[in-house]
């Protein structure tokens, strides 16, 4: 199979779906991979790199298109890359499909077979390709969340863990899976008083025990959230139901009550976003915008800004499933491989997976009626 790798066109997407290592084992298995100059440049790897394992260096993003078989990318297609697709190439990325009906309408169109890194999931109800970036935005959030705290960046003014004599900051996270679980580790880390809201109460008991008793944990519903957003000098968003658009849990109300100068970091910008004020996509050039005093960053692709840990952390859960798709083909790989399956997002001009189908409330296909 031919596999091409594009350069990101993302703002600030310095990652790369592919490393010359992770091409290596593509190139020993017989497949060929063709490589965009410079694609890997801003994840720390050259051309020469990718020459010196066997690829292929295009300087035309077009041609690379038409030729690959496969496109491996780390974001969801941007529009000056809609018409480069071909009818039945298979797209192995990051789609994010439920809140962008435009892109999901050109993948239609173009009829592509996308699966989507972010619903590959596993029995036990794991998502393998989500959990690595999952866990560097969760813990890049606090990060975040403390550099826009302070005052020059429209923040309280507050040091995260305090110092003696001073109170610390309240961090409340909502959501308790791998972003929330690795948020609560940077900002228990960095000495903040820590509340997580869930609706899994063995989720729950979980964190409360893997973070012996240093994190409050309260059922997610409208009371508790009132209460624990209001009281919050940093909010953190990290909800997600697996290929569905993030539920609108914070109310535009809830967040007028926070504090002038309090900080909201919405991880589940990706899936549209789990606060109500957070009304737009922002960029790493121009991350973070007030509302009603809040500051409010919501950067779609966080991961983006330290490339170089976030490229080799996604191919080590990318690669065997991408192997599985080139040595198999898209057909067989995922009659053989369930976790495969329900990545499979779009299929030959026809919506596959129910949750992105209902969330843009287009018509849903079954797979096992249309397959090839």
């Amino acid at each position: 199979m031919i596999i091409g790798v594009p350069k990101e066109i993302k703002n600030n997407e310095n990652r790369v779906g592919m490393t010359p290592g992770g091409a290596k084992a593509y190139i020993r298995r017989g497949h060929k991979v063709i490589v965009e100059t410079h694609a890997g440049e801003g994840s720390g790897f050259r051309d020469e790199e990718y020459e010196a394992v066997g690829c292929e260096i295009y300087s035309d993003v077009k041609q690379l298109f038409a030729d690959a078989e496969m496109i491996i990318k780390v974001k969801e297609p941007l529009p000056p890359e809609y018409e480069l697709f071909k009818e039945g190439q298979i797209l192995y990325t990051y789609l994010h499909l439920a809140p962008a009906a435009e892109l999901t309408k050109a993948l239609l169109k173009a009829k592509i077979k996308g699966i989507a890194f972010e619903t590959v999931q596993l029995d036990n109800g794991a998502l393998p390709l989500l959990a690595p970036m999952s866990e560097v935005a969760g813990r890049m959030s606090v990060q975040i969340g403390a550099t826009l705290l302070q005052k020059l960046n429209g923040g309280l003014g507050i040091l995260l863990g305090g110092v003696p004599g001073t109170a610390p900051a309240e961090v409340v996270i909502i959501g308790g899976g791998n972003v929330g679980t690795n948020a609560a580790k940077m900002a228990v880390g960095l000495g903040a008083r820590v509340t997580i809201l869930d609706t899994n109460a063995a989720r729950m008991a979980y964190l409360d025990d893997v973070f012996n008793g240093r994190v409050t944990t309260l059922a997610s519903n409208e009371h508790n959230l009132e209460e624990a957003v209001e009281k919050a000098d940093l909010l953190i968003g990290a909800v997600l139901i697996p290929g569905k658009a993030a539920p609108k849990l914070v109310s535009e109300d809830m967040v007028k009550k926070m504090k002038d100068g309090a900080v909201i970091v919405d991880v589940a910008i990706d899936q549209g976003g789990s606060i109500a004020t957070i009304d737009r996509v922002t960029t790493h050039d121009n991350p973070s915008y007030i509302k009603y005093g809040v500051v409010h960053y919501s950067v779609a692709n966080m991961p983006g800004a330290v490339p170089r840990t976030s490229t080799i952390a996604l191919e080590a859960a990318t690669l065997p499933y991408g192997l599985m798709l080139a040595d198999k083909g898209l057909e067989q790989a995922v009659e053989e491989n369930k976790a495969l399956m329900k990545g499979l997002n779009v299929y030959l001009g026809n919506i596959v997976y129910q949750g992105v189908a209902d969330s843009l409330g287009m018509p849903y296909v079954d797979y096992a009626s249309v397959k090839k």
